[in-house]
């Protein structure tokens, strides 16, 4: 049986970068463990995913669009199709990252976008490396 923090963290891995290859996969994993090492952030890697403004009316309904990770508040399911072989991926890459099989291929990157934008942030980062779609970001101590 998967743990809650292996399945937050596969999710995510899924839905941001199911149609990258492994090491994009395995960047984004990293970028979730970083944060959760980082004091600035969550402490666990679900507190993390799931960061994000919520509505006043109620914790559980984040604002759409505002979320640390956009398919939490992109209005759309978050339940991955578990017998895909993106699934699959996700899955092997979320495991490695978090046994240490792979390495980080963000140089500590805790922040990351798809390169068809372009984030206010991203000026006040670090750029670590572009792997295929999203570019990576290290936030300095």
């Amino acid at each position: 049986m998967l743990d809650v923090a292996f399945l937050c963290i596969a999710t995510a891995v899924y839905f941001e970068a199911r149609s990258e290859p492994p090491v994009g996969q395995s960047a984004v994993a990293h970028v979730i463990l970083n944060r959760v090492a980082d004091p600035r952030y969550p402490d666990t890697a679900c507190e993390v995913v799931t960061q994000g403004p919520t509505y006043k009316w109620t914790l559980n309904f984040p604002v759409r669009h505002k979320c640390q990770f956009s398919f939490f508040c992109d209005g759309k399911s978050d339940q991955p199709d578990k017998d895909s072989l993106a699934w699959q991926s996700a899955v092997t890459m979320t495991y490695g990252a978090l046994t240490g099989r792979t390495y980080d291929p963000t140089d500590g990157a805790t922040h990351y976008h798809a390169t068809y934008v372009n984030p206010s942030w991203a000026s006040s980062k670090t750029k670590t490396v572009q792997i295929n779609d999203h570019v990576f970001y290290r936030w300095e101590q």
